[in-house]
């Protein structure tokens, strides 16, 4: 992998799993220190970086990583689910394999087992498999391409509330009623069950994001 593309990756992957938090300051020498690399890719991946949104660079002052007010993330929850929506209705009409009906029943198998367990990080890492296969499976390439964009200004939030999530049995059902819709050929009703799905978790997760800013935990 090129310096420019490493130092990009690495840079953002430490930003949203929080290893580099939300007011994390360094100069751009520390941040080449940091990843043992010369500051000229460092450079190239900051302003990627800063176009996505993820950082401020000011130049001879480095980087901060930028937080994500409640405002923002409503609004990318917004787009994001909208775009989530469309996916489910355009696989809908495209209809699923039997292989790929066997692999979304799987998923959902081993999300139930993770509900059971309580072992809400590994169904959290099965629910954006779960997305991202729907997502990939809807074969509408610029939806997808949008979509991973949003996915990268969410992920962090989301990562933030995963241990205030008690069990979610009721994305479970919803997962599982999404899927049948899809299997039936029926967009409409794909959609509908979709746009609940991700109204409800949204607002859950917009919930437990307040909660936590203002430190008082939050149930589901």
């Amino acid at each position: 992998m090129p310096a420019r593309e490493r130092a990009y990756h690495e840079l953002k992957f430490r930003i949203l799993e929080g290893r580099l938090p939300p007011g994390t300051k360094l100069l751009e020498a520390e941040v080449a220190n940091l990843l043992n690399l010369s500051r000229t890719p460092v450079r190239e991946a900051l302003i990627r970086l800063e176009e996505e949104g993820l950082v401020d660079v000011r130049p001879r002052h480095g980087i901060t990583v930028k937080a994500q007010s409640l405002d923002d993330l409503a609004e990318i929850y917004e787009v994001f689910s909208t775009l989530e929506v469309k996916a489910a209705s355009l696989l809908a009409k495209r209809g699923l394999t039997p292989e790929e009906s066997e692999r979304f029943s799987a998923l959902i198998g081993q999300m139930e087992r993770a509900t059971k367990r309580d072992d809400i990080t590994h169904w959290s890492h099965l629910d954006d498999v779960f997305h991202a296969e729907l997502v990939a499976l809807c074969g509408n390439s610029r939806l997808q391409s949008t979509l991973r964009q949003y996915w990268d200004q969410q992920y962090r939030a989301r990562m933030a509330i995963v241990a205030l999530r008690p069990r979610p049995t009721a994305s479970d059902e919803e997962h599982k009623a999404i899927v049948a819709a899809i299997e039936a050929g029926d967009p409409a009703e794909a959609a509908r069950l979709y746009q609940h799905h991700r109204d409800r978790t949204d607002a859950v997760a917009l919930e437990l994001l307040r909660q936590q800013a203002a430190g008082i935990g939050g149930e589901r």
